[in-house]
């Protein structure tokens, strides 16, 4: 929960980073087994990265457990020494993961290239940071992923092109017809969202989130939602005015947790979504396509 979770002191944020410039910036961007390392800061853009990687690049994430918050994630020592022994850093930035924003900025290397998605997209906070959500930034994100391996590894430019196309033509591209077929089935359908992750993937979809943005955006903030906009919300599961209700499992609070209950107990189906990968271990694409199903059965479900 944001709104419980304390960040790390900024002194012991600048520990760590000390620690990362003892170990030696740099020191380490090769593998084991002599492959550039590139290390993601969730695991989101971490499992593209690794697929657009293949075996010529070492790919790993920081936060990579269904069960963490990473807005609220706490480095470790292990992570400052991770970021400053990388030739690559992915972050998703836009105020995302300000921790490792930090630990970037302390161990810094002029050879290491760092990739904000945020900055990417041409984004700047105050706004939505869950691009991961909508299809079209996705695509946007492969392709600096590997215009970045092209500067970062020439001698394999041709190789990473190649990943590239086969996860266009491949993943991604089950991950748009699944996407457009969802639209074209439920387009329209009224839908309620416990956060603001939703909202690039509901307006994909064409779905009409009635919740108010006022709600959304408290509870991805960890603020408290007013009482005008809890009182909306459970209007709106109340009189059934809302055909699914969508929540995020990494963030629940007292009121999205009471709101789960409420919908489960008028009859509505509930979908949970995360923030990183779930399973830990599946792919990006098969973790949205899940999701993307668990969604079409809510939204296609006949009443009884």
């Amino acid at each position: 929960m944001r709104g419980v979770r304390r960040a790390r002191p900024a002194i012991l944020i600048a520990a760590l980073a000390a620690l990362a410039l003892i170990s030696g910036c740099g020191v380490g961007a090769r593998s084991g087994d002599g492959r550039l390392r590139v290390l993601a800061a969730e695991s989101t853009w971490g499992s593209l990265a690794r697929y657009l990687a293949g075996n010529r690049l070492a790919v790993s994430s920081i936060v990579d457990d269904p069960g963490t918050d990473p807005h609220s994630y706490e480095p470790r020592p292990s992570d400052a020494r991770a970021v400053a022994g990388a030739a690559m850093v992915i972050v998703n930035g836009v105020g995302y993961d300000p921790w490792a924003s930090r630990l970037l900025e302390a161990a810094a290397s002029r050879r290491q290239r760092v990739l904000d998605v945020g900055a990417v997209l041409g984004l700047a906070a105050p706004t939505n940071p869950h691009r991961w959500y909508a299809p079209a930034d996705v695509d946007r994100v492969v392709d600096a992923i590997t215009a970045a391996y092209r500067v970062l590894d020439p001698g394999h430019a041709a190789y990473f092109d190649r990943r590239h196309e086969l996860l266009r033509a491949g993943p991604l591209a089950d991950f748009h017809r699944a996407v457009q077929r969802l639209r074209s089935r439920a387009s329209g359908a009224p839908v309620g969202a416990s956060e603001s992750i939703f909202e690039p993937l509901a307006q994909a979809l064409g779905l009409r989130l009635r919740t108010p943005s006022g709600f959304l955006r408290a509870i991805a903030e960890g603020t408290e939602p007013s009482a005008a906009d809890k009182q909306a919300v459970d209007r709106q599961i109340a009189a059934h005015q809302i055909r699914a209700w969508v929540y995020n499992r990494q963030n629940s609070t007292p009121d999205v947790t009471r709101l789960t209950e409420a919908a489960r107990r008028a009859g509505i189906p509930v979908v949970a979504v995360t923030e990183t990968l779930s399973p830990r271990h599946a792919s990006f694409t098969a973790w949205q396509m899940a999701q993307l199903g668990e969604l079409a059965q809510a939204l296609t479900r006949r009443r009884s």
